[in-house]
């Protein structure tokens, strides 16, 4: 018997590859033949039941429609998180250049991230050879020597010059926080000065996700910057 070649295809009992070269060199030939769309039925994508090629096509383009809305849910919420986070940095920035001092800084510093932040567990060291203005005996501000045998638990944190994230020690909480702080959930260490390190800022929260060891660091590097600039180290 002999077979025909149809635009593409084989007449008599072309195989499944053969239709779908077909329609794809023909993508206007269900709109030469529309009265195959009604005909053709397709099984419902959340049921048994069987709906039109036209209505599973809608479908399709909805259940995309909603993706694409997601999507930009997702990109208009981190545009609004980057905005409010550009807010409260550009808050920090303006409270640290207005302090006259360094014990004007240290205060400033911590109203910032307790009023700017929400950082209401934050602990300031310092070590090493300290101005005599700085207030002692602060909840916030801790004074230290280099040789403290306390630091030595932070020594790759020193090392490396950059920001952590994530759990701690239960002897690194109680050092920074005070023992019996057992709502400290997640920390962000903040070494000052990088790897010429003069001081370690703390920051504590009760939530175990805020500060991770995925999230990133960058702010909280460029914020050591603007606080060791601050306190007058580079």
């Amino acid at each position: 018997m002999n077979k025909l070649q149809i635009r593409g295809v084989t007449a008599g009992e072309p195989d499944e590859d053969s239709i779908v070269l077909f329609l794809k060199r023909n993508p206007d030939f269900f709109v030469q033949h529309e009265s195959l769309l009604t005909n053709l039925r397709l099984p419902h994508v959340r049921g048994s039941a069987t709906v039109s090629l036209v209505e599973r096509q809608v479908e399709v383009l909805r259940d995309k429609n909603q993706n694409l809305e997601r999507k930009l849910a997702d990109f208009v919420r981190v545009a609004r998180a980057n905005d409010l986070l550009a807010e409260k940095i550009h808050r920090f920035t303006r409270r640290l250049l207005s302090a006259n001092g360094r014990a004007a800084t240290v205060l400033a510093l911590e109203k910032s991230l307790r009023e700017d932040f929400e950082a209401f567990e934050s602990v300031l060291v310092l070590f090493g050879k300290v101005d005599a203005d700085l207030p002692a005996g602060d909840r916030f501000l801790r004074r230290l020597e280099p040789q403290d045998h306390h630091l030595a638990s932070f020594e790759t944190l020193f090392t490396s010059g950059k920001p952590r994230c994530g759990q701690i020690r239960d002897s690194q909480r109680d050092f920074l926080f005070g023992s019996g702080n057992v709502e400290i959930g997640s920390v962000a260490l903040v070494p000052l000065g990088g790897k010429a390190a003069f001081g370690l800022l703390a920051l504590g929260s009760p939530d175990r996700d805020r500060f991770h060891p995925g999230m990133s660091t960058e702010f909280l590097g460029r914020m050591a910057e603007l606080v060791s600039d601050a306190l007058g180290h580079s």
